[in-house]
């Protein structure tokens, strides 16, 4: 029999007893373990952030301009327009003129805006000898480009109008119902012009042949250009048929450069501005993860109910108790004025006849009943009696809606 010798116990000094692990581990452990979540969403937001401002394409916006996708731009049409023309925009007089200069005999030059421009822009455009197409001209144009011409009108009623039975226009013609709703225009006897599209007061569509052959043609409206009117009633064929030609030169005029009025954040790329909205709901969610509990809210009364209208009514019960009629009209114009320049393309600091001149040219009003109206005499009419203030308040609020 073979008997199997017991193991030897193992030495104390070699094994020792065994440790039991610390609670939770290190410091540095724990703290990598409470903060790696938010340390990952706030890591992946950031990236999002960076690459949303990396692809988004800026395109420009504003009122007929050609690279603008939005309602109220052209791009559309511009796109229309180069499939079968060399179509060139520019921002300014200068570059137009040259473009016009670099172009065939067959070329057509687009306009709009025409405010901005100076007066010798306007006569070094005029002096080109090319077709050109006026949207919404102001009265200095209609004096530079078509003499004998002027605002007679503005159509209010309908979407469309009809060409007309006497309009030997073919573009027209071929276009059939157009919504070209808008200014009115007339021409002087002994002017050669074509009118289209009347309506009281004139026609919404003239066209003006020169001694040299070239022509003007006046379009009362921008409606028909913008993406969002283009594919209506026959607004397509007719731009197109008026803009026909192997190059199209589309100048739409920058506004006057004001130095040092952007600020700090204005001159932020708009892509870095969108990337910030990841970033602070990232610290909203991490401080709302991190945050104390609180318990809920408990609903108190407010001891006063204050109107919001209460502040412009105490003001005018100080107006009417101190009978300071001159300074509640004044208030009426200034509030016109600040809402109306920009849409007019102007700066606070234009001067009267700058901004009577483009009040008129917009809405069709005769400029020597707009200068009683905003800039009056050294008696105020308006200020004569309460009737009078009411009366102002109308005729400014019926101004501002043909503004639009």
């Amino acid at each position: 029999m073979t008997t199997t010798a017991p193991p030897e116990p193992r030495s104390q000094a070699t094994t020792g007893p065994a440790r039991p692990a610390a609670p939770g581990g290190s410091a540095a452990g724990r703290l990598w373990r409470a903060s790696r979540l938010p340390l990952a969403a706030f890591t992946l937001l950031v990236v999002v952030a960076v690459l949303v401002s990396l692809g988004r394409e800026p395109f420009p916006s504003g009122y007929l301009e050609p690279q603008n996708p939005e309602p109220n731009g052209s791009r559309a049409l511009v796109r229309l327009l180069e499939q079968d023309a060399n179509v060139t925009v520019t921002r300014g007089s200068e570059a137009a003129a040259r473009a016009v200069e670099r172009a065939g005999d067959d070329t057509v030059l687009v306009l709009f805006l025409d405010h901005r421009l100076l007066p010798e822009e306007l006569d070094a455009l005029a002096e080109l000898e090319a077709d050109t197409v006026l949207v919404q001209p102001s009265l200095r144009s209609l004096n530079t480009f078509a003499p004998g011409t002027d605002v007679t009108g503005r159509a209010h009623e309908g979407r469309t109008l009809e060409p007309g039975s006497d309009c030997e226009l073919p573009a027209a013609s071929a276009a059939g119902d157009a919504g070209v709703v808008g200014e009115l225009y007339s021409a002087e006897p002994g002017t050669e012009a074509l009118g289209c599209y009347p309506a009281d007061g004139g026609s919404a569509l003239l066209q003006v042949t020169a001694p040299d052959g070239t022509t003007t043609t006046l379009l009362g409206t921008g409606a028909p250009l913008t993406n969002r009117d283009l594919d209506s009633a026959g607004n397509a064929s007719l731009m197109l048929n008026l803009l026909a030609a192997e190059d199209v030169v589309w100048l739409r005029p920058d506004p006057p450069e004001e130095i040092g009025s952007a600020t700090l954040w204005e001159l932020v790329p708009s892509g870095l501005r969108w990337s910030l909205v990841p970033l602070a709901l990232t610290l909203l969610l991490f401080a709302l993860w991190r945050g104390r509990r609180m318990g809920a809210l408990v609903p108190e009364s407010l001891p006063v109910v204050v109107r919001a209208a209460e502040t412009t009514e105490g003001r005018a019960g100080l107006y009417q108790s101190r009978q300071a009629r001159d300074r509640a009209v004044s208030a009426l114009r200034e509030g016109f004025l600040e809402r109306s320049l920009p849409k007019l393309g102007l700066r606070r600091d234009a001067g009267p006849e700058a901004v009577v001149a483009a009040v008129a040219a917009r809405s069709g009003d005769d400029p020597q009943t707009l200068w009683p109206l905003l800039y009056p005499a050294q008696r105020d009419p308006y200020a004569a009696n309460d009737d009078a203030m009411l009366r102002l308040a109308g005729e400014i609020d019926q101004l501002a809606g043909r503004l639009r």
